[in-house]
């Protein structure tokens, strides 16, 4: 399949490539750091975000900027896995 845009075909296949590789050679091992790929799907995602602009089509929650998981993890490291601060208590 086809990027959006025309410009954007040769990063959606490195950035397809480079996943595939990951996913099967590190993901199904066991290995979940998905960080080999970022660098490449952001160049992707901005091509497609100026591919839908110059087509006028508006999502807004393709303005939402994805993260790796690993960038997710490093972000809730301060507030734990319920989005807490860690540390604090709640009673219910």
């Amino acid at each position: 399949m086809n990027s959006i845009g025309d410009d954007c075909n040769e990063l959606k296949k490195q950035y397809d490539a480079c996943f595939n590789n990951w996913f099967s050679e590190r993901f199904l091992k066991g290995e979940t750091d998905d960080s080999v790929c970022a660098p490449i799907f952001k160049v992707y995602q901005e091509c497609v975000k100026r591919a839908m602009r110059e087509q006028k089509i508006e999502l807004r929650e393709i303005e939402t900027d994805y993260t790796t998981a690993s960038e997710f993890d490093s972000n809730n490291s301060a507030t734990g896995s319920s989005g807490k601060p860690q540390g604090s208590q709640h009673k219910s």
